[in-house]
């Protein structure tokens, strides 16, 4: 695992015996103490993870607008300083390139926060679509990025800084944040891949291991615990939050996902994929992503086939024993004609064929 990319964090998670794996070319920790544990911590208290190995692309200029908009599905001419969007990069099929968020910073500059393992794929390709001069750079190794999330989350994070980080709304962010004994200023949102309440915290690569003993040593009265690989996937699945290459890809649409909310047809200005994604939102899409309960014994793993009556009908994207539930779920890229809640349909685990049904998602939606 010598030639893995690690993060400027990874002495630190090393220390605290996190498992490390090979996760699209980063050494990453999978777990610490164990993904259920860990899972239940970030639910009822808080965890920190390290996501320093997602990509950050900095796009600015007085042509940095007109070219957002074309390459992004969602309005980007709504954001304003300080706050940032959920959007989708589209081919003209209608496929996914990506799912990410934008932060606009100041006027006429731009923070996009894209899945690690397409940032190369994603700056190459806003650079061949850029026909507008604006200025793309990527800085993604000059990032560090923590995400603090459960319900402690903000009364740990508080002790650290005087912003009065209450102010910061969902999907707001205060930059720069400064925190005590800690050199660099940083950009805090609340945003999130858990489905808790939390922040994602992006300043200098320098101060990244500073900040992480900080917090931790912070929360620890409260139960802050680090957090691996492993929970932070089964925490975005409760919440119905997708993961390209599984629930979007170059062959899955966000309307096929059922993410249509960050895919504005009306907005003025065109956008690579809009016809496509206009036709499947006015006419429906003929296969949608739905939520699985296994009545069988068995977990409906990625990639297992789904059939009606005998006939393929489509594929599960991502399943698990759901933690907080404790139920055998999944989600299932299928036929649309069978994704009523209630419907009941047959799936191949292994060499077996298993019964499941169609349930409403998300599985799991916090009490505010």
């Amino acid at each position: 695992m010598s030639d893995l990319k690690r993060t400027p964090l990874f002495p630190e998670y090393e220390k605290l015996g996190g498992k490390t794996v090979d996760f699209g070319g980063w050494n990453l920790p999978v777990q610490f103490k164990g993904i259920k544990h860990e899972h239940e911590v970030t639910r009822t208290k808080a965890g920190l993870f390290d996501v320093s190995h997602m990509g950050e692309i900095v796009v600015k200029g007085s042509k940095s607008l007109p070219f957002l908009q074309k390459v992004m599905t969602n309005d980007i001419s709504k954001l304003t300083p300080k706050r940032a969007q959920y959007t989708f990069m589209c081919y003209e099929d209608g496929g996914t390139v990506d799912d990410l968020i934008v932060y606009m910073l100041e006027q006429d500059l731009y923070l996009l926060v894209v899945n690690a393992a397409n940032t190369d794929k994603d700056f190459q390709w806003l650079l061949d679509q850029n026909d507008t001069g604006a200025e793309i750079t990527n800085e993604s190794s000059e990032y560090v990025q923590l995400a603090l999330q459960g319900p402690k989350a903000e009364t740990i994070l508080q002790k650290l800084t005087q912003t009065d980080l209450s102010s910061i709304k969902f999907f707001r962010f205060e930059n720069p944040v400064t925190f005590s004994g800690v050199d660099n200023g940083a950009i805090v949102s609340r945003t999130g891949y858990t489905g808790e309440d939390g922040f994602e915290i992006y300043m200098n690569a320098d101060s990244g291991r500073v900040l992480w003993n900080k917090i931790l040593d912070a929360g620890e009265d409260l139960g802050i615990e680090p957090i691996g690989l492993g929970a932070r996937d089964t925490l975005r699945f409760e919440a119905n939050l997708p993961l390209y290459g599984q629930e979007l890809s170059k062959d899955i649409t966000p309307v096929e996902a059922g993410m249509k909310f960050a895919v504005k047809v009306k907005k003025e200005s065109d956008f690579i994929g809009k016809e496509k994604l206009s036709e499947q939102i006015e006419n429906g899409t003929d296969r949608k992503l739905v939520g699985i309960e296994m009545v069988d014994k068995g977990i409906p793993r990625t990639g297992y086939e789904v059939y009606k009556d005998g006939t393929g009908i489509g594929f599960v994207t991502t399943g698990t024993q759901s933690p907080t539930l404790q139920k055998n779920v999944g989600l299932a890229l299928i036929k649309t004609e069978f994704t009523e809640p209630g419907t009941e349909l047959v799936i191949q685990v292994r060499k077996r064929k298993l019964k499941a049904i169609v349930v409403k998602t998300p599985f799991y939606k916090r009490d505010k």
